[in-house]
């Protein structure tokens, strides 16, 4: 079977960069070979170098490429004591001082945890009260997200999730079935905007009382994840909430000393220096 090397992954980045803008080459190495070789063996090409002659010209195929690259498997309410945490502490907080919090979903993939805020927000009578901005580098899995429509196979998982977060009602209240698909309620997101947005070269775009940025530094290198953290910190109001993924850590980064940390098991921190 053909092996990708490790000097074509770096030809592979460097062409994608050079024609698409798209910065591939602080990933860590090991995820995006992996991904890149299931990408070959997909398509069934014979080498990188085929890969990289369909990109001349096929836009369309280059975003199917960067959906198989930075899929992210994600569900609804994951982490359970995050959510508590979340509802009890944090949320309750940023209320203290502000009538009106802004949220940003950095790395939103399919959605499953906007629509884990929005029903805590809605549980919480404050869905009217934020604004939410959800973000992602991949077109495809952003409108995903935009149609809230999921597999129903999925939702066992998500309401046993929901049922550990302790929710208020029926977690099928929030959705409707039809054949083996879930809808959930459109009234839930009214007040989020989906956005297409590169947090590898994207701009500093807004400020916010809380970014939720889980799980998707854990295919970055430590030079792309202090440079994506540095964006994080600016992105925040002073003395706003940032939550990370459970495998993802501040405290080696070049903007850790502007953090305290809130929540360690939960990876809950916060700015208090600009």
């Amino acid at each position: 079977m053909y092996e990708v090397e490790l000097a074509e992954l770096k030809r592979l980045a460097e062409f994608i960069k050079t024609q698409y803008n798209y910065d591939f080459t602080n990933y860590a190495m090991s995820s995006f070979r992996r991904r890149v070789q299931r990408v070959i063996e997909l398509y069934r090409f014979k080498s990188v170098d085929w890969l990289i002659n369909r990109f001349s010209g096929d836009e369309a195929f280059f975003e199917e490429f960067v959906s198989e690259i930075t899929v992210n498997v994600t569900e609804m309410f994951r982490d359970p004591s995050f959510w508590r945490e979340l509802r009890d502490q944090v949320i309750p907080n940023l209320l203290l001082n502000h009538e009106h919090i802004k949220i940003w979903h950095a790395g939103c993939s399919s959605g499953e945890e906007v629509y884990s805020m929005a029903i805590m927000l809605s549980e919480m009578g404050l869905l009217d009260r934020v604004t939410i901005i959800a973000t992602d580098l991949d077109k495809g899995i952003l409108e995903k997200a935009r149609k809230g429509e999921y597999a129903l196979r999925n939702m066992e998982l998500n309401k046993k999730n929901y049922i550990r977060y302790q929710g208020k009602n029926n977690f099928e209240d929030y959705y409707t079935v039809r054949d083996d698909k879930v809808y959930m309620n459109p009234e839930l997101v009214e007040n989020v905007q989906y956005r297409v947005h590169d947090l590898v070269n994207g701009p500093v775009f807004n400020k916010f009382d809380l970014v939720l940025c889980r799980n998707v530094m854990i295919y970055f290198n430590q030079v792309l994840q202090n440079s994506v953290l540095i964006k994080l910190h600016e992105s925040l109001f002073r003395y706003g909430y940032l939550v990370i993924g459970a495998k993802e850590s501040l405290i080696w980064c070049e903007i850790a000393n502007k953090f305290i940390v809130v929540n360690n098991e939960e990876r809950i921190y916060k700015k208090y220096r600009d």
